[in-house]
């Protein structure tokens, strides 16, 4: 049987989830707070509707560079070339980010 390699995985976007560019490219994902814990707090608390998420600058690059369709291995190159040695350690910090993504909700990893 054939271990899986996580790098090889295509990350795909959250379809309903918003985002926003700024002038400098940084990313700002915005997550509605739904269920029902999060109206109460909403209403008890004055807790926002709506939470923003604003990502760094590398990982505004990724977010952009997520098309549903390249894999971890193919974006870390683009991230290597674009960032050089400051992405360094390149594939287990991107492995981590797109962990810390799917555990959110924020995208999907498919084959």
């Amino acid at each position: 049987m054939k271990k899986e390699n996580f790098l090889e995985k295509i990350p795909c976007r959250n379809g309903s989830i918003n985002y926003t560019t700024n002038d400098k490219g940084i990313v700002t994902l915005e997550i509605e707070n739904k269920g029902i814990f999060n109206k109460i707090a909403q209403r008890l608390f004055k807790k926002p509707k709506i939470s923003y998420i604003h990502l760094d600058e590398m990982g505004s690059f990724i977010w952009l560079l997520i098309d549903n369709k390249t894999n971890i291995i193919a974006l870390g190159e683009r991230v290597k070339d674009h960032f050089g040695e400051d992405a360094e350690p390149l594939y287990p910090r991107l492995s981590k980010y797109f962990g810390i993504l799917e555990s959110y909700g924020f995208i999907n990893i498919k084959q």
